[in-house]
């Protein structure tokens, strides 16, 4: 059974926006009785990994996170959520799973959306392994690659099918994307179901103002023309 803690990382002793604060009062409120517990500087240990001392000295605080919620979860169990991850029912059905993950969309699972699992589940240990192979560079840069492709890389070999679907592999099950997904970013829309525990907000904390703002423009026309709108026009 996954114990009842709720795990978040914050690094670079920033103060927590808005967002932030409102995603985890609602953790709190929808689980009064688990453990919340945040992973920084001072308790976490960011040399156990070259590439986590990387991510860290380069204040890549995202990737650094995507690496570091595997390792705390692996070791001590529990549920993980990102700091733009808003609980709306409490998510006690999941604790009887060995892990749980995610959907994003179709092809994609996404720790960051949310995801538990008892302590040494054999999935996490996959993903971690996916990070420790990591190698850096001549001048020590390691590789960006964003958490999905590595996340979903991982589940392939326990039976992990590429259709957005429930699925029993072994070792964990998996959700679709109803369940922690709910909101398109693309185009700003919630649809949320009887299924959804809670809502990814996409801060997009590793991105830059620059693409931030281009997101927030191009959501009323994905709206009315569709998410591949601009490539079209293009051609």
């Amino acid at each position: 059974m996954i114990p009842k803690k709720i795990h978040y990382c914050w690094f670079g002793r920033g103060i927590k926006p808005e967002l932030a604060r409102k995603c985890i009062q609602s953790w709190e409120k929808y689980c009064p009785d688990y453990e919340i517990i945040e992973w920084n500087e001072d308790n976490f240990d960011i040399n156990q990994y070259p590439y986590l001392r990387w991510c860290y000295e380069n204040r890549k605080w995202a990737f650094l996170s995507d690496f570091a919620r595997l390792l705390v979860v692996y070791q001590n169990g529990g549920i993980y959520f990102d700091t733009d991850v808003e609980l709306i029912r409490t998510p006690d059905e999941l604790l009887m799973c060995n892990a749980f993950y995610g959907f994003e969309n179709d092809e994609n699972i996404a720790t960051g959306l949310g995801f538990g699992a008892e302590p040494q589940n054999k999935t996490v240990y996959s993903m971690i392994n996916q990070y420790i192979e990591l190698t850096s560079d001549e001048e020590g840069n390691f590789p960006i690659i964003k958490c999905p492709e590595l996340n979903t890389k991982a589940l392939l070999p326990y039976g992990l099918k590429l259709n957005g679907n429930y699925q029993k592999l072994d070792g964990a099950e998996v959700f679709p994307y109803d369940y922690f997904n709910p909101y398109d970013d693309s185009t700003g829309q919630l649809n949320k179901t009887k299924n959804t525990i809670s809502i990814h907000w996409y801060s997009k904390s590793w991105m830059d103002k620059k693409t931030i703002l281009r997101s927030k423009i191009t959501k009323p026309f994905h709206r009315i023309f569709g998410v591949d709108c601009f490539k079209r026009f293009k051609k």
